[in-house]
Formats: structure tokens, sequence, C-alpha cells
């Protein structure tokens, strides 16, 4: 049955990609920019009138608050409901909790001693503390960069997508009026240089190619503003990854726990739990450290750990997410805890599952090159590559039942597969030969890395030109980059033709993914590799 199409006093049509509120009095609809009503101050008006009933029945009527620990703000403070997180009772509680100093598990460094090298050695377990940022290879605004800054080169006129978990809602506001708020389109991207650890060990830096059909993951770069007492309850970041945070100017406070098999057991239960707000999770587990970020400071945290953040002063900070080859059986597992938990895609790292059949084809070489050099591959590489064959083998008996597959374009995955678990049968036999290096060390080995790494590039340049001839004989010709790519971009345009609200997906409160191949090439012309993530001192999930 056909149903009545909704107008604007603007005689525009009902989109679903612009927010629309309708008058108490009159019953008409209207874009709520026609009637200067921003989406996500609509949740807090209780009886609305339109200008034309303004005139004659007054202004709108707005939601009583009638308690200060709950989400929904009008419910009676009887006493009968307990504080959730986030609320301004819950900040002031959490404030004059007592914690574990974050100093029995930081590892205070010098950013010149946090390299590549040392990481593989020595693991990567345990969060980390610089104080100097220049020697990180980080680089950033001055520390007078203020909001107003940040609309200066993003355009106050841009509109943001917000989301407000506290409602389980999501809405749109433009930046201006955030920066309105707070203090009651130049390319800011090249601003910001990531740390060079980051940069290094990152997957998609690495291994993600030039020619892939999905779009190139942007997830390094984060602009994070927020005032005093916004609160982030307990989470892993997306996939495992790991991450960097710089405090420009302000301050933040982590609470860390480390992630043992018995605390994600707990996590994965909380989070499941239909009061997770109204418990603290730092009471569940044995120990929850307080760590306090200040101005100046970079903070390093490993794969899994699951944290919370509190804006203890007005702050801007910058940080970003990366993938590596230390924690990879850590990662999968915060994978696949965030697909039984059901998480949306919008808070999962964009083509996760692409990126690992990447990786899997990448060290596919390393071991080889590992086994004609006659070396062992360190031992956090082979338990990584195992947990992948596990999670390959389950991804694609899963393709049986859920069609949408992120197996890339010329990649052969049951022959990846088997190829991989070669490898591995041919390590655990003990055929490796006599050179052998020490398991922690680098793969590299007996020459110096860099020869070692010239020989690699030769070996597999020759590799891939003798599997080229072979694929040539045997099969038609492949499709060229060029094919690729108007292929990628047919569909990208099919895309973009279902809505203009896809071109707003590129800044989004908290870390959010956009999972459509159409609005993350959007993102790349619209945020220049950056993303603002607004907290404006509701709870953030």
């Amino acid at each position: 049955m056909a149903t009545a199409q909704l107008y604007c006093v603007c005689r525009q049509p009902y989109d679903v990609s612009r927010f629309m509120i309708e008058c108490d009095i009159c019953k008409d609809w209207f874009h709520g920019s026609c009637v200067e009503v921003e989406e996500h101050h609509a949740v807090d008006i209780d009886v609305y009138h339109c200008p034309n009933c303004d005139a004659h029945h007054g202004p709108s009527l707005m939601k009583k608050r009638r308690n200060w620990h709950r989400h929904d703000y009008t419910e009676p403070d009887d006493g009968s409901k307990p504080v959730q997180a986030g609320t301004s009772v819950f900040v002031r509680e959490l404030q004059a909790r007592t914690f574990p100093s974050g100093d029995e598990i930081l590892q205070q460094m010098h950013g010149s001693q946090v390299t590549q090298r040392y990481l593989e050695r020595h693991g990567f377990r345990y969060p980390i503390a610089v104080h100097k940022m220049e020697e990180l290879g980080l680089r950033l605004p001055p520390p007078d960069f203020s909001v107003k800054d940040v609309e200066r080169y993003v355009g106050g006129d841009k509109v943001i997508d917000v989301i407000d978990v506290a409602r389980q809602a999501g809405s749109k506001m433009k930046l201006s009026a955030f920066v309105k708020y707070y203090y009651s389109p130049q390319r800011m991207s090249e601003l910001v240089v990531v740390p060079d650890i980051a940069q290094k060990m990152s997957w998609v830096e690495n291994y993600w190619p030039d020619d892939s059909y999905f779009p190139k993951p942007f997830v390094q770069k984060y602009c994070l503003m927020g005032v005093k007492d916004s609160y982030t309850d307990f989470h892993i970041d997306f996939g495992g990854t790991s991450v960097w945070y710089h405090v420009l100017w302000g301050e933040k406070v982590f609470y860390l726990i480390k992630p043992t098999p018995a605390n994600l057991a707990l996590y994965e239960e909380w989070s499941s739990s239909p009061n997770q707000s109204e418990v603290f999770f730092g009471e569940k587990v044995d120990k929850c450290y307080k760590c306090v970020v200040r101005q100046g400071t970079t903070l390093l945290i490993p794969t899994g750990w699951i944290h919370a953040v509190l804006t203890s002063q007005d702050c801007m900070a910058f940080g970003g997410n990366f993938l590596h080859n230390l924690n990879i059986g850590m990662q999968l597992r915060c994978y696949e805890m965030e697909r039984r938990l059901k998480t949306p895609d919008l808070f999962k790292f964009p083509y996760f599952e692409a990126i690992c059949w990447y990786v899997a084809k990448n060290l596919l070489e390393t071991l080889k090159e590992s086994r004609e050099d006659n070396c062992l591959p360190p031992e956090y590489l082979i338990k990584g590559v195992k947990a992948l064959i596990t999670a390959l083998r389950n991804w694609l008996k899963r393709e049986v039942t859920e069609p949408a597959s992120e197996v890339p374009d010329h990649i052969r995955p049951s022959h990846l597969i088997k190829m991989l678990t070669k490898e591995i049968q041919y390590l655990e036999n003990g055929n490796c030969g006599s050179k052998l290096m020490k398991s922690q060390g680098i793969s590299a080995c007996p020459s110096t890395r860099s020869a070692h790494e010239r020989r690699s590039h030769a070996r597999r340049t020759a590799r891939r030109l003798r599997d080229q001839d072979h694929h040539h004989s045997h099969s038609p010709k492949a499709p060229s980059n060029l094919d690729i790519f108007e292929q990628h971009t047919q569909e990208v345009l099919k895309r973009l033709e279902m809505g203009p609200n896809e071109e707003d997906a590129s800044f989004n409160l908290k870390f959010n993914k956009v999972s459509t191949a159409s609005a993350a090439v959007a993102e790349r012309s619209l945020d220049n590799n950056l993303r603002l993530v607004l907290c404006n001192g509701r709870i953030i999930r």
C-alpha cells in the first residue's frame, strides 16, 4: 500500500538523509535546518511548536530534568535505579575511587627507544609512555592549537555524524555548533605525522595494495576534542588495534585492564548484559590501573587492552589505530568477540577480513624467504600465522551461509591457506637447517637486515614474474589495473546514487568506521585522512 509523501514548508520532500521534526500543534513536518532545530537538540524537546504556532501558543516545551544519575534524565529520582556510566553522578563517584597506579604497568621510555626492532625482540604487551614526542617521529600542531583552529581548517558548516550512545541514537551536528558549545577547508591532515613505530608496523601501510577493490582504511589519524568530565566507558579498540594517543593540551585519565583470558571473558559477559551501563566494569576484575596522561605525553596501548577514559580537563588530543604482526592472535580474538557481540559495522575496523587476507599473502612470502635463507622466523610470527590460518579457514566456511565476502580479487583463498599450512608444517617438522636465529629476534639473518631486504625484494620480483608467466600460459588475460579501477569507479558511482547522506560519513563520533565503498572513498576527499572525534560531555561507547 502506498504511503503519503511528507513535505517540508520549503516544499522539499522528506528525505531519510535529512532530519525532520513534526509540530505538535499543526502536525506539519519541517526540515530541522529550515526551522533552526538541531537534531541533537530535538531529543530534549517535549512538545514542539513550529515558528507559526509559536506565535500563537508560545515556545516549545522542553523536557524537565528529574535526575542526574540516569541516561534518561526524565525518570523520577526515587532512588530505585542505579547510577549509569557517563552521568555526572557517575563521574563524581569515579573521581573519588581509588585504583592501583598505572606506574605498575607503564613502561617509561624515550621515543628513540621505541623501535620496531625493540618491540620485535621484547614484545608489545604493556602500555608505553613517552614524554617527548619529537623522538617518536610524531608531528602535531603547536600546543596553542585550539578548537576554533579546527573549525577554521575543516569549515564550520561541515555537518558531522554524532553518536550519542546514552540514547543509542545517531544525529548530525555542524562543527560550528560544537565549537559554540565548547566555549559556553585547508588540509588539516598535513599538520599531523603519526609516530614512526605506528607507521612502520601498520598492516595498512605495509600490506594494503594500491589496486585493491576495497577502499583503503584510514584509521591512523584522529583529532579528539572533549570537555571536562566527558567519559568513554570500558572498551577494546576495534579489531584489537593498538593505539597511539598524544595529549596536545588538557588532561585525560585512562583506566587500564590487562587482556587476560579471564578478563576478556568477563568483558564479553559485561558487554552483552542488559544493565551494562549500571555496572562499573573496573570492579569486576582483579586490577584496574589508573593512568593520568598530561599535556605533551604520548601513550601507546597494546592489542586488546580494555580501557575507559575520563576527560579530567578540557582537552585536545590526537591519536590513531594500527594492526601489526606482534599480536595477531589477540587481534583476531578481539574481532571474533565483536562478531559475537554483533558490533555494528560503524564501530569495527573497516574491511578487517580483507586486510587479513592481504597479510596472509605477504606472510607466506616471508615464510618462504626464511626457508630459503635457512632461518627460523620469530616465534610471535609463527604463532600469528597459525592463528591466521585458523581464522581464514573459518571465514571461508562461513561464506557458504554469509554471501558478503571480503576475500580480495586475485587471491585464491584455499590455495593460500594450503601453502601457509605447508610452510608451518615445514617449520614444525624441524626442517629449518642449522642457521637458526633466536625465536624472539627479527627474521633477517644471517647478514644485515638491509641486505636481506634487498635479496627478499629481488626474490619476490622473480617469483612474481614466474607466477605471472605461468598464469598467462594457462588462463585468460588478467584485468589490468585500469580495468580494476574502472570497475571500482562504476561501483562507487552506483552506490553514491543511493543518496547524499553518505557524503557526511567522514567525521564520526567515537571510532566510527564506514563500511561501504562509496563512503570510504568520499572520506578520502572530505576529511583529508584525519577524523574528528567530538565528545560533548555525554557517555561515548
